[in-house]
């Protein structure tokens, strides 16, 4: 088998799409007409990964609102004006935060997924957003009748159930998106924040068996929105050892915008352990430029002198335009980036001599 290649998971949304979602907010198009759109472009963007060679599929996230705030569209019970995030252009983007209980997701990944088998019968990912960010909603006082602590264990029941029920759907791998855990030693550099995220993370995926871990996976970036990132100038160090506490099969770490990989790649190898897989990031979404499959080739075999061949794998750094109203990013662009991963990777496993799969 040749070295795995995934996407992360959002990838532009078409501009009739973005035109749509604009719309829709002003009450001038039905949610049925949303609806047909966003599933023309999941569609739409399965055949363009499908036709690019990709082994895994993502349906791109179109009907997502944000990879972060699919579960609670909808939800009552919440205000605005939550946890801030600040990133290095100067612009901010703000959660909402919880005013009662129950905790409950409005919106399950399971239903995308299942949307998107409907167009494919290849390999399919789907990405859920790890507890821990949702853990970010509750304010810092109390709400009246509802500890925290009473949300923490409906929250990670409902974690359960979204990430358990992509299994039972037939995802390929069920990927958590843990962008929050960088940028949590930017919110409190004693990494107290971060240990929290690592316990309710794995309080989680702990109450899954072995089999059902190696399908799980969990991506860590600096975070990507309007060609901008929120933490890629915290030090990895304080993040990774860590991170690989976390009990998942797969890791998919964003590599290719870091200033010394290599210094990175030597962490990565003193956390490796038996039975993982790490996914490292080959593009940058944030660059505009697109890496030639040779950079991508290259940039694969200095992660092979750290990581064992049978451990490697490959992935774009993060999402393109994880939020449904950025539109730094175009669509062609992101896939022609897809497109050089995909073919840098088969380069390196050439060069590496490992069998590639027959198409």
């Amino acid at each position: 088998m040749s070295i795995p290649t995934e996407p992360i998971g959002s990838i532009p949304r078409p501009r009739a799409l973005q035109q749509a979602l604009g719309e829709h907010a002003q009450g001038r198009l039905s949610d049925k007409e949303l609806a047909e759109l966003q599933e023309q472009a999941a569609a739409d963007t399965l055949a363009r990964l499908e036709e690019l060679g990709c082994p895994v599929l993502v349906d791109g996230e179109q009907a997502k609102p944000s990879f972060a705030t699919y579960p609670i569209a909808g939800l009552a019970g919440l205000a605005p004006h939550g946890v801030t995030i600040p990133f290095s252009d100067g612009h901010v983007r703000q959660l909402p935060h919880l005013t009662e209980g129950p905790f409950r997701y409005q919106v399950r990944a399971e239903s995308y997924l299942r949307d998107a088998r409907r167009h494919t019968d290849r390999p399919l990912k789907q990405a859920v957003i790890a507890p821990s960010a949702l853990s970010l909603l509750y304010p810092a006082e109390s709400i009246a009748g509802y500890s925290r602590e009473a949300f923490l264990r409906d929250l990670a029941d409902e974690a359960e159930a979204d990430i358990r029920g992509c299994l039972e759907a037939g995802a390929h791998v069920v990927q958590l998106d843990f962008t929050e855990g960088r940028l949590s030693l930017k919110l409190d550099p004693s990494g107290a924040l971060l240990d929290d995220f690592i316990a309710l993370n794995n309080e989680v995926l702990g109450r899954f068996g072995e089999a059902e871990r190696a399908r799980l996976g969990v991506h860590t970036c600096p975070g990507g929105d309007h060609d901008s990132t929120h933490s890629l100038d915290v030090d990895y160090a304080g993040l990774l050892p860590k991170l690989f506490r976390l009990e998942v099969g797969n890791f998919y770490i964003q590599l290719a915008s870091e200033a010394d990989p290599e210094r990175v790649l030597g962490i990565i190898a003193d956390q490796l352990r038996p039975g993982i897989r790490v996914f490292v990031g080959v593009t940058d979404p944030v660059d505009p430029r697109v890496e030639t499959p040779e950079e991508v080739r290259d940039r694969v075999l200095l992660a092979a002198r750290h990581i064992p061949v049978d451990q490697l794998g490959t992935c774009d750094d993060c999402g393109f335009s994880p939020f449904a109203d950025d539109t730094s990013t175009s669509r062609d662009l992101a896939f022609a980036k897809i497109a050089a991963r995909v073919r840098g990777t088969g380069l390196a496993s050439q060069a590496l001599g490992v069998p590639t799969e027959a198409k």
